[in-house]
């Protein structure tokens, strides 16, 4: 266990975060591995393994809910120093992530066949998904025990285990893949099924790594020893603070979603371009996600420690640190956004596209440094909603103005760009806002 009441709070935002961003950027490995391989089994098989890889939004949304309501609801235990309350809610997010895992088992292939109907009429697509959810989804669904075990380790202070699994486990993916997919040093190739299985296989066996370590140091960490009784009033907790987060995440999923939806007339560069530039931010929007990642463990073990002025002093830093990354981040890409996606494509159509999206949007970047912070403190705090109805906001807004825009003559790749950039702005307002509403309501003057 590692005390975040005392020391500098800087340097605990530093230890926790840079894990984390190792962590976070090792895990969006997995689709790029398995898609290198599948993309010499034709277009068919690319369209199905993509399609069927929609699904993993569902499960990082219930992840999401599980993740935060955890780790919020144990940092705050730890700094009270109530250890009991830590494990009861350890044990009970642990049962919470058997119970999902069980039930994305039993509705993934109770409807896999359904789903996969209806994104496709082409009879090899559906095949070929079919084939690739039937050996993924138990990887998928034992991502919520991960999710569980990484969670009480990060409340309490402890971030490398986790980090070091992720490291493992795409280690692992990246040796199977060729295995599995294309048959090396086999000559048996499984295609669509290979890459789900070099999935589940490599997830497994970080599972079991994560849990071999929490359990040699549980008398350190946590107590897994006894009390794995059903708690529904745990679970309520957990989940009245887990839920507007996951659904936040959805939230993200379903924006996506429109704006392909509304460029999809505007042309395949378009569409390409927006595809490459969304790669390009979120990868460089990673360290900033990490920092505010990291604002819940430290705010929350300062708040149950009754020490409400590094509560406060978190934010500050956490969010002067994410202002400077992300502002430096946004000079880079003005700058350099051509060289970025001319990285990943050589279509000069799909290079404007990409820059044109690049360039407008990076102005998010200080905006976003605001909601990502507000967001770790909403969670520190335990309210999650200020976080999910700013974002459902953004979106209402993006919404309207974009279908507005579609609807009209000259619509443009430009409009939509622009649109985004401007609901972000609300959506930073309208947290600073909420945030500020909610130290007055629950820290002490």
């Amino acid at each position: 266990m590692h005390d975040l009441t005392q020391g500098s709070i800087s340097r605990h935002l530093i230890k926790m975060s840079v894990p984390m961003m190792i962590g976070m950027f090792v895990q969006g490995l997995y689709l790029f591995v398995d898609m290198y391989f599948i993309a010499a089994l034709g277009a068919a098989t690319v369209a199905a393994v993509s399609a069927a890889s929609t699904l993993m939004f569902v499960a990082l949304a219930l992840s999401q809910m599980l993740n935060i309501g955890t780790v919020s609801l144990i940092a705050r235990a730890t700094g009270a120093g109530d250890h009991q309350q830590a494990n009861i809610l350890f044990r009970q997010c642990m049962l919470m992530g058997v119970g999902l895992t069980l039930g994305t088992l039993l509705a993934g292939y109770l409807g896999a066949d359904h789903y996969m109907q209806l994104i496709s009429q082409d009879p090899a697509v559906i095949a070929a998904g079919r084939e690739f959810l039937h050996w993924y989804l138990p990887g998928l669904a034992l991502t919520y025990v991960s999710t569980a075990i990484g969670a009480a380790l990060r409340a309490v202070g402890v971030v490398k285990p986790t980090m070091i699994v992720q490291l493992l486990t795409v280690l692992i993916n990246i040796i199977l893949a060729p295995v599995l997919i294309a048959g090396w040093g086999t000559g048996l190739a499984l295609g669509a099924a290979g890459a789900g299985l070099a999935s589940t296989i490599s997830i497994a066996i970080g599972v079991l790594f994560l849990w071999v370590y929490f359990h040699k140091s549980e008398h350190q960490v946590l107590d897994t020893s006894d009390g794995w009784r059903l708690e529904l009033a745990q679970w309520r907790r957990i989940m009245a603070i887990g839920f507007p987060a996951g659904a936040e995440f959805a939230l993200m999923f379903v924006f996506s979603s429109l704006v392909y939806f509304v460029i999809q007339d505007l042309g395949t560069d378009v569409q390409a371009g927006f595809g490459i530039g969304m790669r390009i931010m979120q990868a460089i929007s990673l360290p900033a996600i990490a920092l505010s990642a990291a604002i819940p463990a430290i705010a929350g073990q300062n708040l149950g420690a009754g020490h409400i002025d590094r509560v406060r002093l978190t934010f500050r830093k956490a969010l002067q640190m994410t202002v400077l990354l992300m502002g430096l981040s946004m000079i880079a890409n003005q700058l350099a956004a051509a060289p970025l996606v001319a990285l990943f494509t050589t279509d000069a159509g799909v290079i404007a596209a990409g820059v044109l999206f690049i360039q407008i949007v990076s102005w998010n970047y200080l905006t976003s440094s605001v909601v990502f912070c507000c967001s770790g403190m909403f969670q520190t705090l335990g309210n999650t909603w200020p976080s999910l109805i700013s974002s459902a906001v953004r979106f209402g807004i993006f919404a309207v103005v974009v279908l507005y825009l579609h609807s009209q003559p000259g619509f443009s790749a430009h409009d939509v760009w622009i649109t985004s950039a401007l609901s972000v702005l609300v959506q930073a307002a309208l947290s600073y806002w909420f945030l500020r509403r909610e130290y007055r309501l629950r820290l002490p003057a």
